[in-house]
């Protein structure tokens, strides 16, 4: 009975993430809500039923273990780092990066300090605001989270991070095109209006389509083949430290290797690596929130943790603001970079919608894939400066 209960609950955690993609493709106002907050509401759902589910804790363990390392190599294996546009993404990657640092900092000595393993958490949203919820997930891996604080502050992240946009998509771009002297409103050429509308037509298609036929099942066994190598190549290479910075170097050596083998052809080949990562990261997003505990919920700690968040999010918008335009980056460059720092790039192409102005896809996309990159060393090395404040 036990081999049947695992099954059973591997089957829910692996085909929840595609049954709700497919309701959002269908229903409007669950793709604005988002899979990953329903995958967030399930899993807790299924934590929380008032009944015991023998061997569940095997599976979550097994589920939030081996997802993330698989879903690191494989989502970067698909980001694509290029020249162009180099000077603005160099300035706004650097912009990025202070502002969210100098945030966490900010927002830990005012309430980080106040909840359990605050130092981790800023880690976290250290990398979670400059890549996002991959470098979130692999930080925690790092960190070795209690699940509930994890849970706490992504579920709190989730409602910020919306009210962000919702924030910016409103009144804020206007804002910004104000104080910093620019036009409110850039006109498209037909050529242009035809990019933007075939990259908003791309972020709302079924990536997974045709995943199960024989071309999709050769990408998929080469995009796991060459993940399991890079897989390989970091687990060796955590041999030449000490056993207790295994994960440290593990989750740090994935990073890299998985931007190094981005270079190489045959990896640049695969189409949808991408998109298996990130559907990794859905079950684990769903198997980790299925560990919470609503009984366990404290309403001081959560207070803080929101505060935090909400510091972190909106005072690095505003400094990301002040240090681009120190720097001579226009607003419309500005706001898609940190929507894609903030929202992570996904939501760039919508952004940019908004903006109307698809000189800034290419800005946009970048940092976020930089954030990728460098999201899981920079947050590890927030966590340790804030250990000692």
């Amino acid at each position: 009975m036990s081999i049947l209960y695992i099954v059973v609950i591997t089957l829910i955690f692996c085909l929840a993430p595609a049954g709700v993609l497919w309701l959002c493709r269908r229903v409007p106002f669950l793709d604005k809500v988002g899979p990953m907050m329903i995958l967030y509401a399930l899993g807790m759902l299924i934590g929380n039923l008032p009944l015991e589910i023998p061997k569940m804790a095997v599976v979550q363990e097994v589920a939030t273990s081996v997802t993330i390392p698989l879903a690191i190599p494989m989502m970067l294996f698909g980001c694509r780092f290029t020249r162009r546009d180099a000077s603005t993404q160099l300035k706004v990657v650097i912009s990025g990066f202070l502002s969210v640092g100098m945030a966490v900092v900010v927002g830990y000595l005012l309430c980080g300090k106040y909840i359990p393993e605050g130092d981790k958490i800023g880690g976290i949203m250290s990398g979670m605001y400059t890549g996002g919820m991959l470098n979130a997930a692999a930080i925690q891996s790092i960190f070795e989270v209690e699940e509930q604080n994890y849970l706490m502050m992504c579920s709190y992240d989730i409602i910020i991070s919306f009210l962000y946009l919702i924030v910016l998509v409103s009144v804020g771009y206007k804002l910004f095109r104000r104080l910093y002297g620019e036009s409110g409103s850039k006109s498209l050429s037909e050529s242009d209006k035809r990019e933007l509308e075939h990259q908003l037509a791309e972020a709302k298609r079924n990536p997974y389509e045709g995943l199960w036929s024989k071309v999709g099942m050769k990408q998929l066994a080469k995009i796991v083949g060459w993940t399991l190598v890079v897989a390989g190549i970091a687990a060796a290479t955590t041999l030449l430290f000490d056993e207790a910075w295994f994960m440290v170097v593990f989750i740090l050596a994935l990073s890299t290797l998985g931007v190094v083998f981005s270079f190489a052809k045959p990896v640049r080949k695969l189409k949808r690596s991408f998109d298996i990562g990130m559907y990794l990261i859905y079950i684990f997003s769903i198997a980790m929130a299925s560990m919470a505990d609503f009984s366990e919920l404290q309403l001081a700690d959560g207070l803080n943790q929101v505060l935090f968040l909400t510091i972190t999010v909106f005072g690095s918008l505003l400094l990301h603001a002040i240090f681009c335009r120190v720097m001579r980056v226009d607003a419309d460059s500005m706001t898609v970079s940190s929507v894609s720092f903030i929202n992570s790039p996904p939501f760039v192409p919508m952004m940019v919608a908004v903006l109307k102005n698809r000189a800034t896809l290419i800005v946009g996309l970048g940092a976020g894939i930089v954030g990728y990159a460098v999201g899981n060393h920079f947050g590890v090395l927030m966590a340790s400066l804030l250990e000692r404040l």
